[in-house]
C-alpha cells in the first residue's frame, strides 16, 4: 500500500512519516509538494497540476491521503501569503484563505480517485483558525480559557479587558502557528503595561518579524503599535491563566492523540510565558508532572485531551496543548493542532498500544488497523 502525502519534500515531518511507512512494511509514500497544490489553485483551477487523474495532483487512487503541514518552505510561504520575508509576522488572513482553497482542491482531487483522507479537510480548516477551534471546544464542554471575542485594535482590546475585569490575556493571531505574533499582555494598576512576545520590529515601516527570541515591551505606545499591526489579520484573545511550574519554570503539555487515545506527551517548560521549544523552552519530566498531578489529576489531564480530540472525529491525529494551572488542580485546552506530531525522540506512553512507537509509527499502525477494519466490513 502506498500513502499519498501532501507536504513539502524537505520537511522533517515528511521524512519521519516516510521512515515510519517503510518500517511498517509499506511502500515509500508518494509526496505531492504543497507548491504544486498551491500552483493549481488559481482562477479556474488552472496552473500546474490542472486536469488529469486526481485533479492533476497525482493522488494515489484508493489509498490513504495524508495532509501535512506546509512547513517552513520559503516558496510555499510566498504562495500562501504573498512575496516577502518568510520570517515576517502577519499575512495570516491571506494565508488562511489560500490554504483553505487548497484544502478544498485536495479534497475534490482525492474524492475523484477514491482516496481515503487521514484528516478531514473541514476539520483542518477549523483547527487552523484559533477562534473557530476555541468555539467548537467550548460548545462541547471542553475546558478552555475564557475568550474575549473580536478585537479590532489595541484600544478595543483594553476596553474589553476592563469590561471583563481581566488584567492579563494572551493575544493570538487567529491563523498563526509556532507562537509567531503571540503576545502575553499584562496591564497593571496605574496604567503600566507589559507585553511579552517573539515579535520584533523589522525596521522603519516594515512591520514585525518572528525573531525566535522572547522579548518584552513596557512602553504603551510600543505595545499599542504591535497589537494594531497584528489586528487586521484577526485576533483571538483569551484569559491568561497562570501555569503550574516545576523548578521555577512554568510548563504546559503537548499531547498527541491518535485514533482517539492520548499516546505521546511532551512537557514544555520555560522561564517566559511562551513554552515553545524553538523559543528557548526546554523539555521537562513527564514522570515529575504525573507525580505532581497525582493519579486522578493525570487521568483528568489525558481525558481532557481525548475530549478535545473527539471534537475532530475525522482526524486520525491531533496535537493538544494542555495548560496545567497554578496549583495543579485544573487543566484547560489552550489549542488543538492539526500538525502537532513533530516530537522527535518521544515514544508512546507506557501501557498504551503506542508504547515504544514514535508518533509517526503509531499513526501508521492506526492507519493500517483502520484500513483492515474497513476491508473487513
Amino acid at each position: 500500500m502506498m500513502v499519498t502525502v501532501i507536504g513539502s519534500p524537505g520537511d522533517r515531518r515528511v521524512a519521519m512519516f516516510a521512515a515510519a511507512c517503510r518500517a511498517g512494511g509499506l511502500d515509500e509514500p508518494h509526496v505531492v509538494p504543497w507548491a504544486r497544490v498551491l500552483g493549481a489553485t488559481g482562477p479556474g483551477g488552472g496552473g500546474p497540476g490542472g486536469g488529469g487523474s486526481g485533479g492533476g495532483l497525482g493522488i494515489v487512487p484508493g489509498a490513504p491521503l495524508r495532509i501535512d503541514s506546509p512547513g517552513d518552505d520559503a516558496e510555499v510561504d510566498a504562495l500562501l501569503r504573498g512575496p516577502g520575508d518568510p520570517a515576517r509576522v502577519g499575512g495570516g488572513a491571506r494565508w488562511y484563505a489560500t490554504f483553505t482553497a487548497a484544502l478544498a482542491r485536495i479534497a475534490a482531487a482525492g474524492a475523484a480517485v477514491g482516496a481515503r483522507p487521514l484528516g478531514d479537510v473541514d476539520e483542518i480548516a477549523v483547527l487552523c483558525d484559533k477562534r473557530r477551534c476555541h468555539a467548537r471546544l467550548h460548545a462541547a464542554g471542553v475546558p478552555v480559557p475564557e475568550a474575549l471575542g473580536p478585537v479590532g485594535d489595541y484600544a478595543e482590546l483594553r476596553a474589553r479587558m476592563a469590561a471583563a475585569g481581566l488584567h492579563q490575556v494572551f493575544v493570538k493571531p487567529a491563523h498563526g502557528s509556532s507562537a509567531a505574533g503571540v503576545v502575553a499582555l499584562r496591564a497593571a494598576p496605574g496604567g503600566r503595561v507589559r507585553a511579552v512576545t517573539s515579535a520584533a520590529p523589522a525596521g522603519e515601516g516594515a512591520g514585525y518579524v518572528n525573531a525566535l527570541r522572547v522579548r518584552a515591551y513596557d512602553a504603551e505606545p510600543e505595545v499599542a503599535a504591535l497589537i494594531d499591526a497584528l489586528a487586521p489579520d484577526g485576533l483571538h484573545v483569551e484569559r491568561w491563566r497562570p501555569k503550574a511550574a516545576l523548578d521555577g519554570r512554568v510548563l504546559d503539555l503537548r499531547v498527541v492523540v491518535i485514533a482517539g487515545e492520548p499516546t505521546h506527551v511532551v512537557v514544555r517548560t520555560s522561564g517566559t510565558p511562551m513554552t515553545n521549544l524553538h523559543l528557548g523552552g526546554a523539555r521537562g519530566s513527564v514522570p515529575a508532572v504525573r507525580e505532581a498531578l497525582g493519579p486522578v489529576g493525570w487521568h483528568r489531564a489525558l481525558e481532557t485531551c481525548a475530549r478535545a480530540a473527539a471534537c475532530f472525529p475525522g482526524s486520525l491525529m491531533v496535537g493538544v496543548d494542555l495548560l496545567v494551572e497554578l496549583g495543579w488542580r485544573r487543566v484547560a485546552v489552550g489549542e488543538v493542532n492539526a500538525f502537532g506530531d513533530l516530537l522527535p525522540g518521544i515514544t508512546g506512553l507506557t501501557g498504551t498500544w503506542a508504547e515504544g512507537l514514535d508518533a509517526y509509527a503509531a499513526q501508521v499502525r492506526a492507519m493500517l488497523a483502520a484500513h483492515l477494519a474497513g476491508a473487513a466490513s
